[in-house]
């Protein structure tokens, strides 16, 4: 009885397990355009509620060299670019570049363009997310005319906005495909949690 027992709990523990670690990838994208000659496309790929960002940037009519690229607070393109507002910022820190311990949750550095213009490039970020409380999905993309300060700049805007000048080309994030998000839940996850910690006790009891 009790071999049974224990290869029933050994099974639910088995599914709990894999609900727990149960990921689906989330991808979302943003068509960059605007006033100057920029345009082009950038992508972002999660492969789970926890994981970093992988992001795709292709962008050309960019003038070379390095543009301040950020996440901004507001999808709202009324008023062309500024209408994206400022840096998308919850956690209420200062500009900082995206190694940084403090910066912005949009503050995604300086995207380098080569001598015809192009940015072609890809990089992973651990603060944005397609999910949660940090979710830049129906927010502003924008692509600056300066090179970012990273936050260690003199100027007054340093802090703020990194000193990176105007707006030369911006967009919308929106979902492009996105999976079942419910074991993002942090309800959720604690059911898991729960629910395989009474099994564990019950297991013990059973195998004892």
């Amino acid at each position: 009885m009790h071999s049974h027992y224990a290869l029933i709990v050994t099974l639910a523990l088995c599914a709990v397990s894999a609900l727990a670690q149960k990921s689906s990838t989330m991808e979302a994208i943003a068509y960059l355009a605007g006033t100057s000659t920029v345009k082009g496309n950038v992508t972002f790929i999660q492969n789970g509620c926890s994981e970093n960002v992988h992001v795709r940037v292709y962008l050309e009519g960019l003038t070379p060299g390095k543009h301040g690229f950020h996440v901004h607070e507001k999808g709202d393109l009324t008023g062309g670019c500024v209408s994206t507002g400022a840096h998308f910022n919850p956690d209420k820190m200062d500009h900082g570049a995206p190694g940084d311990e403090v910066r912005h949750v949009g503050d995604l550095g300086n995207i380098e363009a080569d001598a015809n213009g192009i940015v072609d490039t890809t990089f992973t970020d651990h603060l944005i997310s397609l999910t949660g409380k940090r979710t830049i999905v129906g927010r502003g993309l924008v692509v600056h005319e300066l090179t970012d300060d990273l936050g260690k700049g003199t100027h007054p805007d340093s802090k703020k906005t990194g000193n990176a000048g105007g707006r030369l080309a911006c967009g919308v994030i929106g979902v492009n495909d996105i999976g079942d998000e419910w074991p993002c839940s942090s309800a959720a996850g604690k059911v898991v949690s729960i629910f395989a910690f009474v099994l564990t006790v019950l297991t013990s009891r059973v195998l004892s």
